[in-house]
């Protein structure tokens, strides 16, 4: 089997590549010229027919009969289309094997490469064309998968741009939290809880102490300075003793000055008020520093 159609294959491929050398099929072309001589063959029987129509309407007036040609004229006109009709087929039959013979016909031992077929393999066996077109349905389908892929990259793309545009956004949003101000406000609460230690290790204050730094004297203008408070009447005292003091040049205002440093050893030792009123410095300076960065 493989001896008989090798051969057959080996023949049709002049024959494929005829149409494709030309452009055209010898096929439709010879079809084409047949289909010319048939018409030509039906216009001739036409042209006939009126011809004879116009013969025996002739023919009739000069014999004035009965004479009817109907009958006679259809059977002539039948029998020439069919003698033309046949003598056509058969030239045409003949041309046509002849031209597919002869004329569109390249010999099977003619070696026939097109230019765009050079260096094409043509011997390749139907197995191994199979083979081929399987291996190029598979990369379709790998080139069809990456354009789904690249497909889907871009719109992971488009939507990562826009999830970093919101994101840049409320970075800007946040800013504001990378002030220098900050660091001075994050500091404070040390700072604070260190003024609330010192504060803490100063000793408790009496009744009398809280009562004289609570009460603020009030200024009034009908009343005598030790006649306003207690505070003011012992401001006066202190001043006269003092006043006195310094008049006589005698050791008096020592037991004053004691008295004074008791009352201040009862509000807390010189050194716990220092460390507080440096405290509470440090504070004030921050709350400065902070008010000029945020202006």
């Amino acid at each position: 089997m493989a001896n008989v159609t090798a051969p057959q294959n080996h023949t049709q491929v002049p024959q494929l590549l005829c149409p494709e050398i030309l452009g055209f099929s010898p096929q439709l072309l010879l079809d084409d010229i047949i289909n010319v001589a048939n018409n030509a063959v039906q216009d001739g029987v036409n042209g006939m027919e009126e011809f004879l129509e116009k013969w025996a309407d002739a023919r009739a007036e000069r014999q004035g009969g009965d004479w009817d040609s109907t009958q006679e004229v259809e059977q002539g006109l039948v029998a020439f289309q069919t003698l033309l009709e046949y003598h056509t087929d058969i030239a045409f039959d003949f041309f046509e094997a002849w031209s597919l013979r002869n004329i569109f016909a390249i010999p099977s031992d003619l070696p026939v490469v097109l230019p765009h077929q050079q260096g094409l393999d043509l011997t390749v066996t139907v197995e191994r064309e199979q083979e081929l077109m399987e291996e190029l349905e598979q990369l379709r389908k790998q080139v069809d998968n990456q354009r789904r892929l690249r497909r889907m990259y871009t719109r992971a793309l488009q939507v990562s741009k826009r999830q970093r545009q919101r994101a840049e956004q409320r970075l800007d949003q946040l800013s504001l939290l990378k002030s220098p101000s900050l660091d001075v406000f994050g500091a404070l609460p040390s700072k604070h809880l260190a003024m609330f230690t010192a504060v803490s290790t100063l000793p408790p204050l009496d009744a009398s102490t809280i009562a004289s730094l609570s009460q603020a004297p009030l200024a009034d203008p009908s009343k005598r300075p030790w006649e306003t408070s207690k505070t003011g009447y012992l401001n006066w005292a202190v001043g006269q003793l003092m006043d006195r003091t310094g008049a006589e040049g005698t050791g008096g205002g020592r037991a004053v000055v004691d008295a004074l440093a008791e009352r201040v050893g009862d509000v807390g030792e010189a050194d716990q008020l220092r460390r507080v009123v440096e405290m509470i410095d440090g504070v004030k300076k921050d709350l400065r520093s902070a008010d000029d960065m945020e202006e």
